[in-house]
């Protein structure tokens, strides 16, 4: 290598790390990002973006279905799974590249190796790479993200006990499938293997499914996916899983008989990748398998950061990026930077229906003492929902009956992951009710129920 020497190293290149490159390549840094395996991440290339591209295709297999509605005949359906997944991979391909592509735009180095802190000497950190070269940085931003967590004494085999990557990669659909975990993947697998036509049971171990989501949106997507013919099981202890040429036993407490299946998909979480960073002769902490910060994204050790997954929750590439940019422009002082609030993170799941939320759900918001105001609309009411043939799900807001804040905003029903971001930036902008009822809001569209929502909470909706 030619230059060894750079003023701040990434390790990772998931939306955390390259972003964080690139602004500080913008901010006049000598910046390099270390990539062990693909530009993007986990997010880019096995998660947000590849999993959006399985559920469109399944989306469109439900709308075929639902053509009569619309005075539309259409012929026999087929589905080939074999390109349904190849344009996924190629999706993720494209952005993969594009990456590549701003990052050689804003010259920003980029070494494919995996890498590990050496010592500090003179204001500089050694990272010593896996191809046998070493450079060093006056700063270090670890952008490691996260990976499946396992269960106790379960095993993904890549077969019939699938983490995410093989459910993305399916080279046949399974007749029926187990998923352990309903959180955002576990539903969006849900969601999109049972519109492919599986027979899908979906487990969780506390008592609703989506369960960092407000209650009222977890009950209604929990009904919508019965109604589909989805088996969910909550409050459920799995004991043992095996698996055989028949497919999957788990055996489940308090029941004799094991629930068969073809195969299982475990969906229960992640932990960080902080494994052979070489954290260890640092005095960076490890809490629960993430590496411990400031809002700023400082460790224990000086001169070196961390972002996104693998610092912990919210794990979103969203999330990761925007820390990215904070941790960047604190440590080249510029003036102006804000931390990332509490709640100020909004969350989407594209199963179907979509869920958006940002902010504190109803009981948390009463557990922090506030006074509420709270309201309601349903998509049932709104003219764009009904003429799209998708009037299912509503809109809540909960704001504090003092001050007008809006606390928090929580979403089920059609396009909602697109619309979420208005109240947003309605909190960022510290917007009441005020604010938002003296908005107006274009007809016909869904956002309109954004506005009668807020209008329910002072009693003043019109149209319910």
């Amino acid at each position: 290598m030619t230059d060894t020497q750079f003023d701040i190293a990434v390790i990772g290149g998931g939306p955390g790390g390259y972003v964080a490159a690139i602004r500080a390549a913008q901010l006049g840094l000598k910046p390099v990002v270390i990539e062990r395996e693909n530009l993007g991440g986990i997010c880019l290339n096995w998660g947000c973006i590849p999993t959006k591209a399985l559920l469109r295709a399944a989306e469109l297999r439900h709308s075929i279905d639902e053509m009569a509605d619309f005075g539309i005949t259409v012929g026999e359906v087929k589905v080939d799974l074999a390109a349904v997944v190849k344009r996924s991979r190629k999706v993720a391909g494209r952005l993969s590249m594009g990456v590549k592509h701003l990052l050689k735009k804003n010259k920003v180095t980029v070494i494919a190796a995996e890498a590990k802190l050496g010592a500090a000497k003179d204001g500089l950190r050694q990272i010593n790479l896996s191809n046998g070269d070493m450079v060093s940085a006056k700063h270090v931003i670890i952008a490691t993200g996260a990976r499946a967590r396992a269960l106790p004494n379960i095993e993904a085999n890549g077969k019939t006990i699938l983490t995410y990557r093989e459910a993305m990669v399916p080279e046949t659909m399974p007749e029926s499938l187990i998923i352990v975990g309903s959180g955002a993947i576990g539903s969006e697998f849900a969601s999109f293997y049972h519109d492919m036509g599986v027979k899908v049971t979906l487990f969780e171990a506390l008592d609703r499914i989506l369960p960092v989501e407000d209650e009222d949106v977890s009950a209604f997507v929990q009904k919508s996916f019965e109604k589909r013919g989805i088996k969910i099981m909550t409050g459920v202890k799995l004991q043992a899983v095996t698996s055989d040429a028949n497919g999957v036993q788990a055996s489940i407490e308090g029941q004799d008989k094991p629930l068969q299946a073809s195969r299982m998909i475990l969906a229960v979480g992640i932990t960080g990748n902080t494994e052979n960073l070489g954290l260890e002769a640092t005095k960076i902490k490890v809490d629960r398998g993430h590496i411990v910060t400031d809002q700023w994204g400082a460790t224990g050790e000086a001169g070196i950061y961390a972002i996104g997954d693998v610092t912990g929750p919210p794990w979103l590439a969203h999330k990761a990026s925007h820390e990215g940019i904070i941790c960047v422009e604190k440590i080249t002082g510029q003036k102006d930077v804000h931390a990332i609030g509490a709640g100020a993170v909004p969350g989407c799941t594209y199963c179907r229906p979509q869920v958006a939320s940002v902010g504190m759900t109803e009981a948390a918001a009463k557990q922090a003492g506030h006074d509420l105001k709270i309201g309601q609309f349903p998509f049932a009411g709104n003219g764009k929902a009904i003429a799209l043939g998708d009037d299912g799900g509503f809109v809540k807001t909960i704001f504090d009956a003092k001050t007008g804040e809006l606390l928090g905003a929580h979403m089920v029903g059609p396009e909602v992951t697109e619309l979420i971001q208005g109240y947003a930036i309605a909190r960022t902008l510290e917007a009441t009710e005020a604010e938002l009822m003296a908005t107006i809001f274009p007809h016909p569209t869904l956002s309109e129920a954004m506005h009668e929502s807020v209008l329910d909470a002072y009693d003043r909706a019109i149209h319910f």
